[in-house]
């Protein structure tokens, strides 16, 4: 077998279409949010867009993490990163806010908790 049919091409030039049903979904090399995850981390983000002060996001799926980006225009860099890094579930905590900086917010095992950081950062700026 050539490359070429390997990566699923036809000696034709023609392409061979997978299909996925049925496929273990867990040996996914991918990191990515569960359903509750993304429920707790779009609640903040909703919050955040109806004051005005987040328009954008963008989810990355790689291969040691997942990344929840939060822009304030979408031409800029992120404000935000709340970042999943399941490797680091024993020690510190999977869960991390991260500034444009690259400052760690806040780090911990809890999704709740590490997102009320983002809450308390509008309630300094009010004062």
């Amino acid at each position: 077998m050539t490359d070429a049919r390997l990566s699923g091409e036809r000696s034709n030039g023609s392409v061979i279409a997978f299909s996925l049903h049925g496929a273990d979904i867990s040996a996914s090399p991918f990191v990515s949010f569960g359903r509750a995850e993304l429920g707790a981390i779009f609640k903040v983000y909703g919050r955040k867009v109806a004051e005005g002060e987040w328009r954008d996001y963008a989810i990355d799926m790689l291969r040691e993490k997942a990344v929840f980006s939060v822009f304030r225009r979408t031409a800029e860099c992120a404000l935000y990163r709340i970042e999943k890094t399941p490797k680091l579930s024993r020690k510190q905590g999977m869960y991390s806010v991260v500034a444009a900086s690259g400052l760690v917010m806040r780090r911990g095992h809890d999704l709740q908790r590490v997102l009320r950081v983002l809450e308390k950062q509008a309630n300094v700026l009010a004062l």
